[in-house]
């Protein structure tokens, strides 16, 4: 790990583990070798780094393009293997650096919402995620986080007492046959697959 990322993972390992009692559910599939793109849904500012203490080898994550016009956010970010990227048109830069990074063997986070729910129940996936199934082919490995939104929802302004437990789910290769041949009809068919597996890590 990079020794930025390296402080990070072991600030939030401990914050996750020590006052939010975290647990792993299925930490068996999190042992998939090379490349993979993890799905999550998103519920809280907590989730990113939640999720990634819960990995030993070092993740990718995606950001909000703006959040990097902050000189010292966007130099953290950057640090923390973040790659900015536009919510409403992700643009070729992004695409093709995942592709890249996914190309090489590593493993990247995506939140197929788009944005955190504003009730902690998961929302309909943005096509964007299929987008980069379709282009990188990388196997998917879905993950729900429970108890991310009970300690820190939308518009709090203070951390709350929680328990919090990442459910992993089976990577699994998504099939391209069967579906519509190209453009935003593909994409979304694969965003919506992999929201139902999403959905179905439950506690």
């Amino acid at each position: 790990m990079p020794p930025s990322y390296r402080i990070g993972h072991t600030l939030f390992r401990s914050l996750a583990r020590n006052f939010y009692d975290f647990r792993v559910v299925g930490a068996e599939h999190m042992r998939i070798q090379g490349a993979a793109l993890i799905v999550a849904n998103h519920v809280s500012f907590l989730d990113p780094p939640f999720i990634g203490q819960a990995f030993d080898e070092p993740l990718y994550f995606f950001a909000r393009k703006t959040l990097f016009e902050h000189p010292l956010m966007g130099r953290v970010l950057r640090s923390w293997q973040t790659i900015p990227i536009d919510r409403d048109k992700p643009d070729a830069s992004s695409l093709k650096a995942t592709i890249r990074l996914l190309k090489s063997g590593k493993k990247v986070l995506m939140f197929p919402e788009g944005t955190r729910s504003p009730d902690g129940t998961p929302q309909p996936a943005e096509a964007g995620v299929g987008l980069f199934i379709a282009k990188s082919r990388a196997p998917v490995l879905p993950v729900r986080i429970h108890g991310t939104y009970e300690a820190y929802p939308r518009g709090a302004w203070f951390l709350r007492p929680s328990q919090v437990t990442l459910v992993v789910g089976q990577p699994y290769q998504p099939r391209l046959e069967g579906r519509p041949d190209q453009g935003r009809d593909l994409y979304q068919s694969l965003a919506d697959e992999v929201m139902e597996h999403i959905r179905g890590l439950c506690l």
